[in-house]
């Protein structure tokens, strides 16, 4: 990689605006987030986190601003827009798995689709893929067979087959049962230490803490702290925050 591409962060907003009718949900927001980092993205409900993470892909259109995505403006729409989606990679709060197909079918279905990859070469990536996210065994199951933080993993593994070059998630383990939260933040913290870009929505205070190299504090639509974990557990500097942290370690 050369310096200017290093250089280049992988996620530019500038001047972000996003109204839903009278609603302002997002104010201004300026972030970039450089190439390996991993951005943890806290706040009240309400606050704006998930709007502002499906604004990176476009699945919410902005009202004012822009977005760049590795130094590329964020396309309208057609051929541009599902090219720049299949570099973003998305994990949802539900897990959106095919019904009627297999777990590796679901996450073979991608690279042929839409990267033209042979199916046994898909098979093959896919397969290696839900041995990385520890779920290799249950390939030829159905969704329906698995449990959510299976079905979610099988989702991460969906998103990377298409080798993106960042990776969003938005409230990733809020659908599941608190037993498996852990199996899929663990392999949220490891694709973080491989040194993938990500950006992640969330509750989950000790994945902020141990994977994330920023937090970022959001409240009214406006990122209100930009700060280290240690910075931001530590010794927050807003009234917001303080009161935010208050209410959720106390738990």
């Amino acid at each position: 990689m050369t310096a200017a591409a290093a250089a280049t962060p992988m996620i530019r907003m500038s001047g972000v605006d996003k109204f839903f009718g009278p609603l302002h949900v997002l104010r201004n927001i300026d972030l970039e987030v450089p190439k390996g980092q991993v951005v943890v993205v806290l706040g009240p409900s309400g606050s704006g986190k998930s709007t502002l993470c499906r604004t990176i892909n476009r699945l919410e259109p902005i009202d004012k601003g822009t977005i760049e995505v590795d130094g590329q403006p964020l396309p309208a729409e057609g051929r541009a827009l599902a090219k720049l989606r299949a570099e973003v990679g998305m994990v949802f709060q539900q897990f959106n798995l095919f019904a009627h197909k297999t777990i590796v079918e679901n996450v073979m279905l991608a690279p042929v689709r839409v990267r033209g990859v042979g199916k046994d070469e898909a098979r093959r990536t896919a397969l290696e893929l839900l041995e990385r996210v520890g779920i290799a065994t249950q390939a030829d199951k159905y969704p329906a067979q698995l449990s959510g933080g299976q079905q979610q993993r099988a989702a991460i593994a969906r998103a990377l087959a298409m080798r993106p070059k960042v990776m969003l998630f938005d409230e990733p383990t809020s659908a599941l049962d608190p037993e498996m939260v852990q199996e899929v933040l663990d392999v949220m913290t490891t694709l973080a230490a491989e040194g993938m870009t990500m950006l992640v929505v969330t509750h989950e205070m000790g994945f902020a803490r141990k994977a994330a190299d920023r937090v970022l504090f959001m409240a009214d639509g406006e990122v209100v702290e930009d700060a280290t974990p240690e910075e931001f557990f530590g010794a927050p500097k807003s009234a917001r925050a303080r009161d935010f942290l208050g209410k959720i370690l106390t738990h």
